[in-house]
């Protein structure tokens, strides 16, 4: 019994090993992961380089989730694409104020995710996360992008990514990736390629496509963008707890926006200094956050949520980027007029295919009765035209018929 109680002490204290047995060895067990209770970071070897692939950086990914089961399919295709080591990538998923299935879709697809056969394709960590922020601003476009909106929204948004990081940042990780659910194209080396300016905080430019009544395409996140003494003079007639945001007419900074000066031909590796950053796809240093950097969820300098984030990390003094020519594509969300306007549209169609329909009747109608009726009077206008003799030619003479003898009357 002595001996019994002796291992568990040594299995659950592993500071008796020492006192138990000073000189065996058998105390290095404190350095073996499985037993000890201490690790030690030197966070000097996690400061994030430009090609961290070879250096076996890990990256965390944040993907805050609201609703998002229709859009899971879509975002795990992405994550299956990736060309950046996937065992290198811990994954943290926020899910909250959600009406749908958004979380029981999210396990299943990780599950499949994580027993694919491809050795190369589960990734490293996984955290879900659940809480709610009461967050009452439905999902729809008109609702989630409107001005009166968008102060208290973008705060409760700013709470959930600090709750999301807070939960899963690891001494370990390098890199912080912010990623939407909702985009649709994005090159599968997107990691490699914002990691390889080597900059704190780097974004792209995010457009999204449009129908072809509605111009083709359109720029989406008009979040990153440089300051503007308009916008600066803009501010200072704010209330302290104001919260600037662009792209509306209540609030005209006419700032130099990251998506406008996007050309489709221009050399995607061209940097922009930027002081405001959009949340669709952010890349950052793990170094920023753990500065004390956040993103905040209260005024501050008049922004909150990511371009607070930006405005800060420009403060404390470390690079914030954009790529004006690198684009991905977000996905395309009519709006109640576009809905409406398409339905204009199809009944429109549907008319014009009714009044086609109208039409090939008629003609079917008049070729029915042309052929019933006048097909054989057409046939002997047609005879008699052939015995018409042509220019130069001399008529027959027509038959004269002799008049009958009239009796003789006496």
């Amino acid at each position: 019994m002595a001996t019994f109680a002796a291992i568990v002490l040594l299995l659950i204290f592993p500071s008796f090993r020492e006192l138990v047995f000073p000189s065996t060895g058998l105390g290095t067990f404190q350095d073996d992961p499985r037993y000890s209770t201490i690790r030690h970071f030197d966070l000097s070897e996690y400061g994030g380089t430009a090609r961290g692939w070879e250096h076996g950086e890990r990256i965390l990914m944040c993907v805050p989730l609201r609703d998002a089961e229709a859009h899971l399919p879509m975002f795990f295709a992405h994550m299956r694409n990736f060309t950046y080591p996937h065992h290198l990538i811990d994954l943290a998923f926020l899910v909250s104020d959600s009406k749908d299935n958004t979380m029981a879709r999210l396990k299943e697809m990780l599950e499949e995710l994580q027993n694919d056969p491809d050795e190369n394709m589960p990734y490293g960590d996984i955290s879900l996360i659940e809480k709610d922020f009461g967050q009452k601003v439905k999902q729809d476009v008109e609702n989630r992008h409107g001005f009166a909106a968008q102060a208290p929204r973008r705060k409760t948004m700013a709470q959930a990514r600090n709750w999301l990081l807070s939960a899963a940042l690891r001494p370990y990780h390098s890199w912080v990736y912010w990623r939407d659910a909702d985009v649709e194209t994005a090159p599968p080396t997107i990691l490699e390629d914002l990691m390889r300016h080597n900059k704190d905080v780097i974004v792209p430019n995010v457009w999204r496509p449009l129908p072809d009544w509605l111009g083709g395409e359109q720029p989406y996140d008009l979040n990153s963008w440089q300051e503007s003494e308009t916008a600066l003079a803009l501010a200072e007639t704010l209330d302290e707890d104001a919260v600037i945001v662009e792209g509306y007419a209540e609030y005209a900074t006419w700032r130099p926006h990251l998506a406008y000066l996007r050309d489709p031909y221009g050399d995607p590796d061209v940097e922009m200094e930027i002081d405001g950053v959009g949340g669709v796809s952010i890349l950052a240093k793990a170094k920023v956050f753990r500065a004390g950097c956040h993103f905040p969820a209260f005024s501050f300098e008049k922004h909150a949520e990511t371009e607070g984030f930006g405005k800060m990390a420009k403060r404390m003094k470390f690079s914030v980027v954009g790529l004006p020519h690198y684009t991905i594509w977000h996905l395309y969300e009519p709006s109640a007029d576009d809905i409406k306007y398409m339905e204009r549209m199809e009944e429109e169609r549907k008319n014009k295919e009714r009044q086609e329909a109208l039409e090939r009747e008629k003609q079917e109608q008049l070729n029915h009765h042309w052929d019933s009726n006048s097909k054989e009077q057409w046939e002997k206008d047609r005879k008699g035209m052939a015995q018409v003799p042509e220019e130069g030619e001399e008529a027959a003479p027509a038959e004269v018929k002799k008049p009958k003898k009239l009796k003789e009357v006496r």
